[in-house]
């Protein structure tokens, strides 16, 4: 650190004490959680070592406010000495457009909340672009996943959604209905049932997407049967848990038939805590004047300053993906069924399809009997293994949760295959079944996978990475 500046004040020694147990305890979780710990949230990701770096460069503190003026032809900046985050934001959409297959990318987001957020808005903007002077009308009907079969909260009443949705005027409840699920597979939607709910009900929004994602979604075959429609729903696909796997390995929801594309971008992406909203709206679609009202949502609608340091730190993620995406991608896919495999030859009762290694995903599910998921999510933590506790089917709430869900991303970029991930299905069922601690055996096998793979190596830059690092002296 550099030497005290002119004018700087000692802190009282009571103070000085408050920071250093903020230091030591900042210290103390970061060493446990990146060194000792085995990560199993699936909606988690530790950055690369470069992009932690970036996303606490100057922009950190900065604005960059800006919007698109018709009447002008051209994107307008409201502070200056932007100039810098312009480029980044193009680069970031660049990058993003061909990881996505599309130019239509809004970057700005700060969350997947948030960017669902802003696609609700817009779409009632756009129901509502040629009413100027009646009252505003809500989006009328949703069709998307139930909370309890692993559906979104920001895609339910319950949450956000709830302010763009119309009420029936009979029953005054939330126009939503929820896709039907497969009676011997309650993760896969069920295509046929779906079909006989859309033929008596239009709803103008489907949302497909999940927090517990086990299987593909059936994009193209509700696309098909929607095309014999004179008027079609918006379909919307809510990528946040598997932005990162999206492609040849699991699915491509806008050349399957998706309108809109929202994600998260720190799950199974390699990115900072953002959110990204995608489209495909050609002019020769219906929608094809939505993107303008998306674009206006994101800035003035729910943004001001847009975190400029993680949109730098973003950029070199992307970056990163569109190099090492085959090999990631394809690891992920290998160790999460193998993971779920060896799950289930260690006695433990594994959600989903063993024709498919009960995983299409990142994600792997357990069920560890009724009520018991908080006791069994913590007794891992305690044995150094994070994972979250979940609601599955047939649970009454998350109190009452019988679930673990759990993912492999994160871990496979530490280097972890199949094999470790066979061995770390041992260390689970010794804990979960046998009541056994092996906190500092998990600790050892952590230490194998400190160092993380499928990203750019600060060693190939060694000058600027000191250069950077040389700022904060």
């Amino acid at each position: 650190m550099s030497k005290k500046q002119s004018g700087s004040v000692s802190p009282p020694t009571s103070v000085r004490e408050q920071v250093s147990t903020l230091l030591e305890r900042s210290l103390e979780n970061h060493l446990w959680r990146q060194q000792r710990c085995i990560n199993l949230i699936p909606s988690e990701m530790t950055p690369s070592p470069l992009v932690r770096l970036l996303q606490v460069t100057d922009p950190v503190g900065r604005y960059a406010e800006h919007n698109y003026l018709t009447q002008l032809g051209r994107e307008v900046y409201y502070y200056q000495g932007t100039h810098f985050i312009e480029w980044v934001e193009q680069q970031l959409i660049d990058e993003f457009g061909r990881y996505l297959g599309t130019d239509q990318i809004e970057p700005r987001l700060i969350s997947g909340q948030t960017a669902n957020m802003a696609v609700f808005s817009a779409v009632v903007a756009f129901r509502n672009r040629d009413n100027k002077l009646g009252e505003i009308e809500r989006i009328r009907g949703v069709l998307n996943h139930h909370l309890n079969l692993g559906g979104h909260l920001s895609a339910q009443a319950m949450g956000p959604l709830r302010d763009y949705v119309a009420r029936d005027p009979t029953t005054g409840r939330f126009m939503i209905k929820h896709f039907p699920v497969c009676a011997d597979n309650p993760y896969r939607v069920d295509v046929e049932a779906t079909a006989a709910l859309l033929d008596d009900w239009a709803p103008e929004l489907v949302i497909f997407g999940k927090s517990m994602f086990l299987c593909r979604e059936p994009i193209a075959e509700i696309r098909q049967i929607l095309a014999e429609r004179n008027r079609r729903p918006l379909i919307m696909y809510d990528a946040a848990h598997v932005l990162g796997i999206l492609g040849p390995v699991f699915q491509d929801p806008l050349a399957e038939g998706a309108d809109i594309v929202t994600g998260s971008t720190h799950k199974t992406f390699f990115g900072t805590q953002r959110g990204i909203i995608a489209s495909a709206l050609n002019s020769d679609s219906p929608f094809a004047e939505l993107w303008d009202h998306i674009r206006r949502r994101a800035f003035p609608g729910f943004l001001s300053n847009h975190h400029l340091g993680t949109l730098l730190g973003l950029l070199l993620a992307v970056m990163e993906m569109n190099v090492f995406r085959q090999e990631y991608q394809s690891q992920v896919i290998k160790n999460a069924k193998a993971f779920a495999r060896a799950l289930r030859e260690c006695n433990l009762q594994v959600e989903g399809d063993p024709a498919m290694d009960f995983t299409e995903t990142h994600q792997v599910l357990l069920r560890v009997g009724s009520h018991r998921g908080i006791e069994a999510a913590q007794l891992l933590e305690e044995n150094n293994i994070i994972v979250n506790y979940q609601a599955l089917p047939g649970d009454e709430n998350f109190a009452a949760s019988s679930g673990l869900r759990m993912g492999v991303a994160e871990m496979t970029r530490f280097g972890m295959k199949e094999a470790d991930f066979q061995e770390l299905a041992s260390f689970i069922a010794d804990i979960l079944l046998h009541k056994k601690q092996l906190g500092e055996k998990v600790s050892q096998f952590r230490g194998r996978f400190l160092k993380m793979h499928y990203c750019f190596d600060p060693a190939d830059w060694p000058d600027l990475t000191q250069k950077l690092l040389g700022t904060f002296s």
